[in-house]
């Protein structure tokens, strides 16, 4: 099924695998590249070694196109692309608009760019500034996330910009494919869906917890850090949503202390990294201190299955999800599906 992605990004199928922090490692890319998706790397949790060496991983598993995505905001981002443009990266995708310099530096180097948004607006930002296409996450994405649903929300971009739009929040299926085919994108981009394959390094007793959840059981919360973030219910975030600010402070300084021996963060560090993360928002004391930690809550439950100490971002898809596919027969069902659909439609003419 050739698309405005297929050919940007040159791979076989309009399906895009997001950046999950602590998930979307090498082992899990490289197979969806091998399935002939996009498959794309996370480095805002990894360190610069760590990412190079990681992108040198994918190229060995792999011959096809995947991409890496990283925070436009870091310190070293400029390291970062340099990374991305020396390892030959096809696609350098971004949870925050990145700057036009950052834009020209990866498109002069032959870098296709795909920001992330989650407003119009700001995919007419990125738009303007040079971005080769955009994914739009709608409210049904896991982790931070809107209000605005994305049945809403896309065509609106769609209509607001003249680049490939891909869309993302509440897909994982053929079915829902052909819809964002229909509303004008020129994919999908997936993130609880292939977190929730044989190929990912989540470990089993946390995609116990997802495949057991219903869509009841996914929440928006913005206890964690103050910003709203989608994710599965738990006795965690039953605690912070509970607490009172002097209760969510106590909280949030025990968990503080633990990660911070985990993450190797100085004190001043985590409370200037939480400050970084606010985006304008007023947050409390505890909630600047989650904020910085939350990379680490999310890696307690991603690597090491801790459930009671850690978050577990999701999206609402959580809910209608039951089984483990590799990332090859995943790929393989949505197509047969979409193509079956299409089928249909043509035929109900």
């Amino acid at each position: 099924m050739e698309t405005a992605l297929t050919r940007l990004a040159g791979v076989r199928h309009p399906i895009v695998q997001t950046g999950m922090g602590w998930v979307a490692g090498p082992r899990l890319v490289s197979a969806t590249a091998n399935a002939g998706a996009l498959g794309i790397l996370a480095s805002a949790t990894m360190t610069l070694d760590q990412l190079r060496t990681s992108i040198a991983e994918v190229r060995c598993r792999t011959d096809a196109p995947f991409g890496v995505n990283l925070r436009a905001d870091s310190a070293d981002a400029g390291d970062r692309v340099r990374l991305i443009i020396d390892g030959g990266v096809r696609v350098a995708s971004f949870a925050l608009a990145p700057s036009p310099e950052l834009i020209a530096e990866l498109k002069a180097a032959g870098v296709v760019v795909i920001p992330s948004v989650g407003a119009r607006r700001h995919a007419e930002k990125v738009a303007a500034w040079g971005a080769d296409a955009v994914i739009v996450q709608g409210g049904e994405g896991g982790g931070h996330t809107g209000e605005v649903a994305t049945s809403v929300l896309l065509p609106q971009v769609v209509d607001a910009v003249r680049i490939p739009v891909v869309a993302a929040g509440g897909f994982f299926d053929g079915r829902g494919l052909v819809a964002a085919l229909a509303y004008g994108a020129a994919g999908v981009a997936m993130g609880t869906r292939f977190l929730l394959t044989s190929d990912s390094a989540v470990p089993d007793a946390v995609k116990a917890r997802y495949l057991a959840a219903t869509v009841k059981d996914v929440t928006v919360t913005r206890a964690v850090d103050g910003l709203p973030h989608r994710m599965l219910r738990s006795d965690l975030v039953a605690a912070l949503e509970r607490s009172g600010r002097a209760r969510s402070l106590l909280h949030a300084l025990r968990r503080a202390a633990g990660f911070r021996k985990l993450s190797g963060l100085s004190w001043r560090q985590m409370v200037r990294d939480g400050l970084a993360l606010r985006h304008g928002k007023e947050l409390s004391w505890s909630q600047v201190l989650l904020a910085a930690n939350t990379p680490m809550l999310l890696r307690s439950a991603m690597v090491d299955g801790r459930t009671d100490l850690g978050v577990m971002a999701s999206g609402q898809v959580a809910g209608v999800i039951d089984d483990l596919p590799s990332c090859a027969e995943l790929v393989e069902r949505i197509m047969k599906e979409a193509e079956e659909v299409r089928e249909r439609l043509t035929t109900a003419r």
